[in-house]
């Protein structure tokens, strides 16, 4: 059996991509800062059947996010899907005109050096399972920089960069690399941005081979 990690998990997506992907097998690993939430999470999972466990970690420190994905690997399984989806911090949500070098530092901790550090340590498991997929969640200013959110938008400009040249290189290892955008806000019973239907797209992005990034609505000048 194969691992679904979420780095991120909560209510919503996480939840959802939890479900999705427990239906089809996947144990499930929720990776959140807090441990009584996932804990709770990973209880609603388990009586639907889907083996699912909690951990903490912070993004913003590698050498947690590392020592936690070891873990999940050793308790779990190898991970064959990493799902990157966790909420920006309010404080990296300022206008350019306001953000600051100590903003911009939490920012680049969250959106670049968490990725680069998770995905390095699922890689090599991902090679030896001959598959994997590596899944990038962002919102709209990851494809078009927003001033009124300055922090998140130069930090997932680095995520994107990173995640675009890992497609470009290891596809040929049978990794696939997408980059999910959503526009706005995620809303139960939306048409486009209810977390079920998000859930079933990234199970897709992870099953079919396309383009790097995909939007769950199309963002006019992208």
């Amino acid at each position: 059996m194969t691992t679904l990690a979420i780095v991120g998990a909560g209510r919503g997506l996480g939840l959802s991509a939890a479900r999705r992907f427990g239906r089809e097998g996947f144990d499930v690993a929720l990776i959140s800062r807090h441990q009584e939430p996932i804990d709770e999470l990973a209880a609603d999972l388990t009586q639907q059947g889907i083996t699912a466990r909690g951990y903490t970690a912070n993004v913003r420190d590698a050498r947690s996010l590392i020592s936690t994905l070891d873990r999940v690997a050793q308790e779990l399984g190898p991970i064959e899907v990493l799902q990157y989806s966790p909420l920006p911090q309010k404080e990296f949500l300022r206008p350019v005109l306001e953000t600051t070098v100590e903003d911009l530092l939490g920012a680049v901790e969250f959106s670049i050096y968490g990725p680069v550090a998770a995905v390095h340590q699922v890689l090599q498991g991902m090679r030896s399972l001959g598959r994997g997929s590596l899944l990038f969640v962002n919102g709209g200013s990851g494809a078009r920089p927003n001033p009124n959110v300055a922090g998140t938008s130069i930090a997932f400009a680095g995520e994107s960069a990173f995640a675009r040249m890992l497609h470009d290189t290891i596809a040929e290892d049978n990794i696939r690399v997408r980059q999910l955008i959503i526009p706005g806000a995620i809303a139960p019973g939306h048409e486009t941005h209810d977390p079920d239907k998000i859930a079933d797209l990234l199970w897709q992005l992870h099953n079919e081979p396309g383009d790097f990034r995909v939007y769950v609505e199309p963002m006019p000048d992208a």
